[in-house]
């Protein structure tokens, strides 16, 4: 894998959540026009041989509004060179179901049950240029929480993504996403609509049969990618890596899939597995075998899977019964002063959600007060760099200290921030309490924004007499936090920019 390139300067960057975007069926010419009747072979790639290889068409274009459901920002496109391009891939998927029990060692043994044809879509995003390919494929599990397909990890990380030449894909596995249903999570002001609701014209010939069958969906997305039948939707480029990615509820899917499907598909390098619960997900819907409380990653995997936590998920999703020691093969990295959703979050999701409706406006503020505004984005980026390189050059990631935790809850300082974990500015050098846990009397999505408490002028003063001391402590922190591994070089710097331009202490 080339030397990491980190060319621009990164802005705080942001994170999506559930706001949507539309889509719609038909071709159109593209790079990929001509491709109709390829297959083509990647022969270095030898993973996932008896994973089958589902029919691509495409690049889809039309419908109602002539767009992929969550499309990125426009402004990605040009900035990064970058082209968004949206197929869909059809098939037969198989159901999976348990061999024997599902034990607390994640070791779980299962074997194919039923099969059902399926049409789903899969969305791209790649380098124009196939020179600035840096031959890693981020697979992303869209996340399904709200009622509609979101993208969270490409919300944190896109622009260390895009500025080292990966390629993203987001896969609509689930059932929800693609045909609709109930809404698991409300979200004020969202109204909720699967790919056919929203856009029946681009979208109606898709047929999804089930969460079942969404493990075996998921990895022939994969094999698309690695040995495409029909349309190749890579554009040619040819990928050597291809990293499975979810979080949240997506998390879960993949904790089970790791445990479960992984070790009989070995069609993914490495897996990043982010804020989980302390469960996992079902097989199938008639499950005989009870999923056990605490479900870790199961530690005899050929391929490495790197998990990421913040506050919130530790007792607000019970990943702290899932905690397992770190080893070669399975490392997690849990960050002080984070939420599950924070203010990155809301961001990017509206600036998302703009690109398909320009009078989206969700004033979390009223609903929540003041969200966690933390320091999970610049980490995620990071981890999901530490993985690449884990996979493609054997470097193993920082090990990370764990929150600290007594009589199951968090401990903290005397300015209410978490002790332990992974450190940086937004704890060390602290100007407010950062908290995954939200203000009393919140809503249950305000449950998962967490909350920020800003230091009083006079708290201010006094920790920090004059600015130039603040930003040498900031300074001092973010360079501490990039030798441990945990940000990249460019957050730090983005920090450290922050720090100058605050008027801190006051």
């Amino acid at each position: 894998m080339r030397r990491m390139r980190f060319a621009r300067s990164l802005a705080l960057v942001l994170v999506a959540t559930a706001l949507m975007a539309s889509c719609s069926s038909g071709d159109s010419s593209s790079s990929n026009e001509g491709d109709e009747d390829v297959t083509t072979t990647r022969l270095e790639n030898v993973r996932g041989t008896d994973v089958a290889a589902p029919e691509v068409s495409g690049p889809i274009t039309g419908g109602t509004y002539d767009l992929p459901f969550n499309p990125m920002p426009a402004r990605l496109a040009e900035e990064h060179d970058y082209v968004e391009e949206e197929f869909f891939i059809s098939g037969t998927a198989t159901a999976y179901q348990a061999d024997g029990s599902l034990g607390a060692d994640g070791r779980w043994d299962v074997s194919p049950s039923t099969t059902a044809p399926y049409q789903t879509r899969i969305l791209v995003h790649r380098p124009a240029d196939a020179a600035n390919f840096n031959g890693t494929v981020v697979v992303e599990w869209l996340n399904v929480s709200a009622g509609l397909e979101a993208d969270p990890d490409f919300g944190f990380a896109h622009e260390v993504l895009m500025d080292e030449g990966f390629v993203h894909v987001g896969v609509s596995a689930q059932l929800i996403g693609v045909e609709g249903g109930l809404t698991r999570l409300e979200i004020p002001g969202i109204n909720p609509q699967a790919l056919k609701e929203w856009d029946p014209e681009r979208y109606g010939q898709l047929a999804h049969p089930g969460d079942d069958y969404s493990y075996d969906i998921y990895s022939q997305a994969a094999q698309a990618l690695r040995a495409p039948s029909g349309v190749d939707p890579l554009g040619a480029l040819d990928p050597t890596y291809l990293i499975a990615a979810g979080e949240s509820q997506s998390a879960g899917r993949l904790a089970t899939y790791a445990n479960a499907v992984q070790p009989i598909a070995d069609i993914y390098d490495g897996l990043f597995i982010h804020s989980r619960g302390g469960s996992a997900a079902r097989l199938d819907a008639e499950q005989a075998a009870p999923m056990p409380t605490g479900a870790p990653i199961r530690e005899d995997l050929s391929v490495p899977v790197l998990q990421v936590v913040t506050e919130t998920d530790l007792f607000g999703l019970d990943f702290y019964v899932a905690r397992q020691p770190d080893t070669d093969m399975v490392r997690t990295w849990e960050i002080a002063g984070t939420a599950h959703a924070d203010q990155s979050t809301l961001a990017y999701g509206i600036e998302s959600g703009r690109e398909w409706d320009t009078t989206t406006e969700i004033d979390f503020t009223e609903l929540c007060g003041a969200i966690n505004d933390g320091p999970q984005a610049p980490v995620v980026r990071r981890a999901f760099i530490a993985l690449a390189e884990w996979i493609a050059d054997d470097v193993l990631p920082a090990i990370a200290p764990p929150i600290e935790v007594l009589n199951d809850a968090i401990v903290r300082d005397e300015f209410g921030n978490a002790r332990g974990g992974i450190r940086t500015p937004a704890v060390d050098v602290p100007i407010s309490t950062l908290s995954g846990e939200p203000d009393e009397g919140e809503s249950v999505i305000c449950s998962l924004f967490g909350s920020t408490t800003p230091f009083s002028a006079s708290q201010l003063q006094q920790l920090y007499p004059t600015h130039e001391g603040y930003v040498a402590d900031v300074e001092t922190a973010a360079q501490a936090a990039v030798d441990a591994g945990f940000v990249l070089p460019v957050d730090r710097d983005a920090m450290v920019a922050e720090a100058e331009a605050s008027s801190i202490p006051g």
